[in-house]
């Protein structure tokens, strides 16, 4: 028997026992034990397999395909430097409790630090991003062997979808593997349990917390973020600040970021945040209030509660709330003369206007039900939350464990691979050039249905809105942030074997959408980043102005 393919395949076998439905595999010599298993397993059925060149890429397509679907994802890669091109996805997974499985293939031990090519020390080499680490023994000839390979495999699976009682996540296991490398005849896959059931059955973990001991009645705010919620019935009418990644977002002020710390409204006693809140400095503002209350709803997967502050007063279930009628209906009617602000101004053809908001606002208006929505790091997630109405009916997702441009794509590209309707993303023009081989999809591979949305404005446009936009900083600006490019998308999606749509008017969108077909498409729609800090601001100020005059209530 073939030791090393006879490891391979029990590890694929387990895998596919526990559920796993995807694997991502990037090709290479050590790991050809597990290319031929994983092949086989393809051909025979048992799962669906999706083949990258580049590892980066194929962590972070592992990570969309997990996000999409739920399911642990594993991503195969051979030894080396490839092991560590997957780190930027394993700590995405890791903070967004995504359960991504690096299955690394490595040279036997006696090998590291000889000089052996492609070798370097594998075991540990995500330190504290994943969940668990395991490397296997090489392959011999004891038949216990296979045993200990099913339950090492049940073990990772079980940390990466938190149910050993941890928070879920990304999990690495590292396979040594000596030669022969190839399959040779007669080797047999080492039988598993004759049912079809995992070597190891790991019951789910189950949680439950106490109720927070805060006052229902209270002028409360929420505020919640990317990760799971509660029922939004529990919330009682109580004004919400839901970022486009929360579950809650539908059910959320319009422009709940534009009226925090604006004049006229009343302050609320208390804040209650639920998930991960990222995007708003005004956000991180009134949870650092000293004047109000802060508490967190513990996430039910364990997931750390977010305190970037230190203001948490406690961590536990949302009771019902029962916010006073008054203080919630001034917020709701500020609400409603913002919304007009944004309406009247936040339509195709006004130059003063930022277009990526107006891109936002028509883009999330025109999906179709039962559309999956990617939304890009930088400023294409914070103009969906400035801009377009929030709205049931579209599963909104991003990468908000890290919040880096890193791997988006290739994201986006798993998440439409698990999806039977519709997806859409909307990504900035350096987020779709930081991961063009996310587009390199080889011609055996599926693919997505995938409509990239690119606003291209030639640079990184979120600087534009931070301290190193201010004029006193012109002098370095566009050289050190801004980064202009001179890339010419068509070309790059060409190149790529993408579909390419210039939209010039924001008018034509839905219709532009409205193509249907299978394969990635790239919509460019271009924009101007020089009046982008002074539109933001006078929005601002308008809204202000709006919420001011409001009549106050005796």
């Amino acid at each position: 028997m073939n030791p090393s393919t006879a490891q391979a395949r029990v590890v694929v076998d387990e895998l596919v026992r526990l559920g796993v439905t995807d694997a991502v595999l990037c090709p290479g010599s050590r790991n050809a034990p597990l290319a031929y298993a994983l092949h086989a397993a393809d051909a025979a059925g048992r799962l669906r397999l999706h083949v990258r060149v580049d590892e980066r890429t194929g962590g972070f397509l592992a990570l969309g395909l997990s996000l999409g679907s739920g399911r642990p994802v594993p991503v195969v890669t051979t030894s080396g430097t490839a092991v560590a091109n997957l780190h930027p996805a394993v700590l995405e997974a890791g903070y967004s409790g995504i359960p991504l499985l690096a299955l690394t293939a490595d040279r036997p031990s006696d090998l590291v630090g000889t000089g052996a090519s492609q070798t370097i020390d594998q075991h540990g080499i995500f330190g504290a991003a994943v969940r668990r680490s395991a490397t296997l023994a090489v392959a011999g000839p004891d038949p216990r062997d296979p045993a200990r390979w099913r339950s090492a495999v049940d073990r990772v699976v079980a940390a990466a979808t938190g149910a050993a009682g941890g928070e879920p996540g990304p999990v690495h296991l590292n396979v040594p593997f000596a030669e022969p490398l190839v399959p040779e005849a007669g080797t047999e896959c080492p039988a598993g349990r004759p049912d079809g059931s995992p070597w190891t059955v790991v019951a789910p973990f189950a949680r439950s917390v106490s109720s927070l001991p805060l006052d229902p009645a209270l002028p409360t705010l929420v505020v919640a973020g990317g990760g799971s919620a509660p029922d939004p019935a529990l919330l009682g009418g109580t004004p919400l600040v839901a970022e486009p990644s929360s579950p809650l977002w539908a059910h959320g002020l319009r422009t709940g970021p534009w009226l925090l710390g604006t004049a006229g409204l009343p302050a609320p006693r208390q804040v209650i945040v639920i998930g991960r809140p990222t995007l708003h400095r005004a956000v991180s503002r009134l949870l650092a209030d000293p004047a109000v209350a802060v508490y967190a709803v513990a996430d039910p997967d364990g997931l750390p509660f977010a305190d970037v502050a230190g203001t948490v007063r406690a961590v536990g279930a949302l009771p019902r709330l029962t916010p006073p009628a008054g203080f919630a209906e001034r917020w709701r009617e500020a609400d409603a003369a913002a919304a007009e602000v944004l309406e009247a101004r936040l339509v195709p053809g006004r130059d003063e206007v930022p277009r990526g908001l107006v891109l936002a606002r028509a883009l999330v208006d025109a999906l179709p039900g039962g559309t999956r929505l990617v939304l890009g790091s930088s400023n294409p997630v914070r103009d969906v939350a400035l801009a377009a109405v929030p709205r049931a009916g579209l599963s909104v997702l991003s990468n908000r464990g890290v919040a880096g441009i890193d791997g988006t794509v290739s994201t986006a590209v798993g998440v439409a691979l698990t999806h039977p309707g519709p997806t859409v993303a909307l990504l900035g023009d350096l987020t779709l050039l930081h991961d063009t081989t996310g587009l390199l999809i080889g011609p055996d591979e599926p693919r997505p249905a995938l409509t990239i949305v690119v606003l291209n404005d030639s640079g990184g446009g979120i600087f534009t809105l931070l301290e190193q936009g201010a004029p006193e900083h012109a002098d370095s600006f566009e050289r050190v942030f801004g980064t202009p490019h001179r890339a010419d998308l068509a070309a790059v999606a060409a190149g790529l074997g993408a579909a390419h749509t210039l939209l010039t008017d924001l008018a034509d969108l839905p219709e532009t959408l409205a193509v249907e077909g299978k394969g990635l498409r790239i919509v460019e729609v271009r924009a101007d980043r020089a009046a982008l800090r002074a539109g933001h601001a006078a929005l601002a100020a308008e809204i202000g102005a709006a919420v001011r005059a409001l009549p106050v209530h005796t």
